[in-house]
């Protein structure tokens, strides 16, 4: 179970952007949480994520309480979780190959020797050819790179998934096709999601139950 219990987070502890907020994503589990832009959800992902301490509340997975973020973090907790943005190219090192920024938890984990394989693997899932792994992301559209971040993401088979507007940016097959990979994942390994959105439909399409953002904050 991955719990956020009365969570007070924000970039200015006179202002926070999120106030007393709390959700639950049990394994297997699709949790949408659907809110405008600027409401705070989308730090709310960053505090699941483990990327984002709050200034009042508290993380939990599986009951066990994180008290270090980042990569300060315990490996079993910071692995526990993968998460894909919005937008890819604030996300990406501009100077790594796609095969490079795929592999990069692989790598930062010491699993190095098994980077090539999974890597491979990954990219067959996410839909991308051998000739664009060679490419860096200002070589690619952002749907290839947005690929690219959803296969990193995947590298350590997470047991949660956080998706932060994954789609926003790319059109609807792409869109579709990422959420399929998703979906494929999820039903193999039986990892929950928090899917975080504006988009109602593809919300409700995609998860057993949306949370909305308005109704959870009060």
């Amino acid at each position: 179970m991955l719990e956020l219990r009365s969570i007070t987070a924000g970039y200015d502890r006179r202002a926070p952007v999120v106030r007393d907020f709390s959700l639950a994503v049990g394994p297997g589990e699709a949790i949408g949480l659907l809110g405008p832009s600027g409401c705070g959800k989308s730090t709310v992902a960053r505090v699941a994520a483990l990327l984002h301490r709050p200034d009042a509340g508290a993380l939990l997975l599986d009951g066990e309480p994180v008290s270090r973020w980042r990569h300060r973090a315990p490996r079993a907790q910071r692995t526990a979780v993968g998460v894909v943005f919005q937008q890819p190219r604030l996300a990406a090192d501009p100077r790594l190959r796609l095969t490079d920024l795929i592999a990069e938890p692989l790598r930062a984990t010491g699993r190095r020797e098994e980077a090539p394989g999974r890597v491979a693997e990954l990219a067959e899932a996410v839909g991308l050819t051998p000739d664009l792994l060679t490419r860096r992301p200002h070589e690619v559209s952002d749907g290839q790179l947005q690929r690219a971040c959803l296969a990193r993401a995947l590298g350590l088979r997470p047991r949660w998934l956080i998706c932060d507007e994954m789609t926003a940016m790319l059109d609807a097959s792409t869109s579709a096709a990422l959420v399929a990979v998703v979906e494929d994942y999820r039903a193999a390994s039986g990892a929950g999601l928090l899917a975080v959105g504006h988009d109602r439909t593809l919300l409700g399409r995609w998860c057993d139950r949306t949370v909305n953002w308005e109704a959870a904050d009060a």
